[in-house]
């Protein structure tokens, strides 16, 4: 299907856009959230772990990292290894986190407004894969 990517890109400015402005009251940016969610969700995490998961270097993430421990939303908290960094979220970052994860799950409703919940779910289905196919593709590329 012709076109797919620049339907896609021309959704995902915008979006990053509104999610910039709805953490902005807290500081925060939508890379900084990705951070604090990952570590929310997976756990007490390495810069290695959250580097692969989101294909990012991992000095971006140290640098990302700091910002958060500036904001007292993160912590290091000794690993297995003492050259090993684990992040793990605070007390008052799971507090922002709350606050911020319903202001994204109202974002969530309004923007699927119109959208049945079977095309809902065929979009949640399908993104993961492209995902996957284009990482797949990345590790395999031999243009």
């Amino acid at each position: 299907m012709e076109g797919y990517f620049q339907r896609y890109l021309s959704l995902y400015r915008p979006l990053i856009t509104s999610l910039n402005e709805l953490l902005s009251s807290y500081q925060l940016s939508y890379s900084l959230w990705q951070v604090v969610f990952y570590i929310k969700n997976n756990g007490p995490s390495t810069l290695v772990d959250i580097s692969y998961h989101y294909q990012v270097e991992k000095p971006t993430i140290t640098r990302r990292v700091h910002r958060l421990e500036e904001l007292q939303l993160v912590k290091q908290v000794p690993g297995k290894d003492k050259r090993e960094k684990v992040i793990q979220i605070t007390e008052f970052g799971e507090e922002i986190y709350q606050q911020c994860r319903e202001k994204i799950t109202e974002l969530e409703s309004k923007v699927m407004e119109g959208i049945s919940l079977d095309e809902q779910q065929t979009a949640y289905q399908v993104l993961p894969k492209i995902q996957n196919n284009l990482i797949s593709r990345k590790g395999n590329n031999r243009d």
